[in-house]
């Protein structure tokens, strides 16, 4: 598991422009982010380097922010890694609430979130999932 934080932004100019710049000014390094938007906010999600101390910033700026855990599950950069694992998932009955994914350092990451973490857990050891990449 890594720790992800949730920015939440009101659709307006410069929301996302002041989360960034409390960020730059922490030395905080974005690893991955992610929006996803409705018509009256957005939920900012990141993994970066520093979550602690990120969300400790983003909290002193009177940012809107939550500190959660997510899963990040290594994938070889080959087309169908990510469905081999979310078929070992979907096959386990767990259900995925969320999940974002990116490239770094060759290899695939799929980051999720769901809401059976001790049945994610099982399946991770019995298939040998890693996350040794972050």
């Amino acid at each position: 598991m890594v720790k992800q934080i949730s920015v939440f932004l009101e659709n307006k100019s410069g929301a996302l422009e002041s989360v960034l710049n409390i960020l730059k000014h922490s030395g905080i390094q974005l690893i991955a982010s992610t929006i996803a938007d409705t018509a009256e906010y957005g939920i900012f999600r990141i993994i970066c380097d520093k979550p602690r101390e990120a969300f400790d910033a983003l909290k002193q700026g009177g940012t809107a922010v939550s500190l959660c855990d997510v899963y990040a599950i290594d994938l070889d950069d080959t087309p169908g890694s990510a469905a081999d694992v979310i078929n070992a998932f979907a096959g386990n009955g767990v259900s995925i609430s969320y999940l974002y994914s990116f490239l770094l350092k060759g290899r695939g990451v799929l980051i999720f979130k769901t809401d059976n973490p001790a049945k994610a857990e099982e399946v991770i050891a019995a298939r040998g999932f890693s996350s040794k990449v972050l």
